[in-house]
């Protein structure tokens, strides 16, 4: 789905012109440089996101167009754009594509806007996590974790305990059976399947001590651990503990296409940041806590996360104009007031003193769990290599699916996964 901010301006009519003139904006309002931002994300992020660029627009005068999609869609069209030279001026960029983007200089350094944000405040982490070879090039936009959400009402309904972040996998597994027993709305499992979510498999092999990436590039883990992963899976799905893969399958990225959402799945791995934007789709209360541990007691699997970047194009004409829709964006009180946490935890102290007191229920929640991980929290990877993304996409997403729909055994799709992986780490580095 793609939105142009066009049509929203001409139904704005008179008022953005008016905004500007109580603004004070001069007659130079006119001839301020129009940008180009692209983002991911559902209505909900869409609308607080057209908002803030309305209120740039109005005190800085430059134009916004600004158009999101899924995230399935999303990096296609960025991948074009960016290879015909087009690429617009603010980039929403994800941990996994910024080593990448950066590398092909498709995004350029903002450490002027870094060092006045350090200046501020700023969380080091968050900067830290936007560096690529000890230049800065993007902006964390909120810190957050990955999340298991949970539908609170069909436990409720079923007469099981909400997990908390103490759950292991063996209580997913005893979760699960007592969803099949209880037989509600219609044969609801217990989660959806994340044999190929990378976070999922990501946070299961940090709790190993291992990792999908060193801070070379290379793989992390090997192939015992891959095919303890997929058996991992192909057990709870045996067990009915998770949803068929072909209900799997209908998650094509929206977010109203997820299990969590059309109500095959009552638990749903995500990020912390989502829980409000799912909670606007989802009648049921909705709660988070953390993955599943590996065993009781084992923590560190998880991180506070940059959610995601805003970078400036290598190739907008006015980049200074670019790096201050930027800083507006983190740091205008009023900005942050519209924003909350939907992309996670403000970064600066001022902007978090000052979202704190209007949050609703679900994002009091998300604020919460982020800040509440305890021995849930480990340290933060290092930036994934240039190729993490065609991992992900290319072997992750589809062994996961071809081992529950039976093409392949979780023996060959370990193998398949280190050998392909390692592959395309090697042509890339290459």
């Amino acid at each position: 789905m793609t939105i142009k901010l066009d049509r929203r301006q001409f139904l704005m009519g008179s008022s953005a012109l008016l905004a500007a003139g109580a603004a004070g904006v001069s007659p130079a309002w006119a001839q301020a440089s129009s940008l180009r931002l692209i983002f991911w994300g559902g209505q909900d992020r869409a609308d607080r996101t057209y908002k803030v660029a309305d209120m740039f627009t109005a005190a800085k005068g430059n134009d916004i167009e600004a158009e999101f999609l899924a995230w399935n869609d999303y990096w296609p069209k960025l991948a074009t754009q960016t290879a015909g030279g087009n690429a617009p001026d603010v980039i929403q960029m994800d941990y996994r594509y910024i080593v990448e983007y950066a590398k092909r200089n498709a995004i350029a350094p903002i450490d002027d806007l870094g060092a006045k944000l350090a200046e501020a405040g700023f969380d080091a982490d968050q900067l830290e996590g936007g560096k690529v070879d000890g230049k800065l090039y993007g902006i964390s936009l909120g810190a957050n974790s990955v999340a298991t959400l949970v539908n609170t009402g069909a436990f409720e309904e079923a007469g099981i305990e909400l997990p908390t972040n103490a759950w292991t996998y063996d209580d997913l597994m005893e979760i699960g059976e007592a969803f099949n027993s209880a037989n509600i709305r219609g044969g609801m499992r217990a989660i959806a399947d994340g044999s190929y979510s990378e976070p999922m498999l990501d946070n299961w092999l940090r709790q190993r001590g291992k990792a999908l990436y060193t801070a070379e590039g290379k793989l992390g883990f090997d192939e015992q651990d891959a095919v303890e992963w997929y058996q991992l899976w192909s057990k709870l799905r045996e067990a009915k503990v998770c949803v068929t893969p072909d209900n799997q399958a209908l998650d094509t990225g929206p977010l109203e296409t997820t299990m969590l959402v059309t109500g095959k799945a009552a638990l749903m791995p995500s990020n912390s940041n989502q829980l409000v934007a799912f909670q606007g789709l989802v009648p049921d209360k909705l709660d988070m806590v953390g993955y599943p541990r590996i065993a009781e007691g084992v923590g560190g699997g998880h991180y506070r996360k940059p959610s995601m970047f805003f970078s400036v194009g290598n190739t907008a004409a006015d980049k200074e104009a670019a790096a201050s829709f930027v800083d507006f964006f983190v740091s205008d009180p009023e900005a942050a007031k519209v924003l909350g946490v939907e992309r996670g935890i403000p970064c600066l102290p001022a902007t978090r003193d000052v979202v704190s007191p209007t949050l609703d229920g679900p994002n009091q929640i998300a604020l919460n769990f982020v800040a509440n991980l305890g021995d849930l929290l480990g340290p933060l990877p290092p930036p994934p290599p240039a190729a993490a993304g065609e991992v992900d996409s290319s072997l992750i997403r589809t062994l996961g699916q071809e081992v529950g729909f039976g093409a392949k055994t979780a023996e060959q799709a370990g193998k398949e996964l280190v050998e392909g992986a390692s592959a395309i780490l090697s042509r890339a580095a290459s």
